[in-house]
């Protein structure tokens, strides 16, 4: 990498502390005659994300909605609102804005 040992070693350093930059990469990578690939791996399927972030905007605009009627002693049942939840959680689905707040 045509750098002096100590600066190897803050390399190691600054990956071990999850600090090092993109750009250090890519000098490192090409000093071993390598590619720098950076991509982010999912944890779950694009249909689970999707129903998931589904679920949480569809509760979050009923949350003051059931409050509401509870102060007002007009409180649906639970099933009732899991079938409220789930309903206007399908209704975010293939639409634009799911992921903006």
């Amino acid at each position: 990498m045509g750098v002096i040992q100590q600066s190897i070693s803050d390399l190691e350093g600054s990956e071990v502390h999850d600090t090092i930059k993109l750009e250090t990469l890519r000098r490192a990578a090409g000093a071993l005659d390598c590619d720098l690939v950076y991509f982010l791996l999912p944890r779950t399927t694009l249909d689970d994300a999707v129903n998931v972030q589904a679920q949480r905007k569809a509760a979050k605009l009923l949350g003051p909605v059931a409050h509401h009627s509870r102060l007002e002693d007009q409180a649906v049942s639970d099933d009732d609102t899991t079938v409220q939840l789930n309903e206007l959680a399908a209704g975010f689905i293939d639409h634009r804005g799911l992921w903006s707040q």
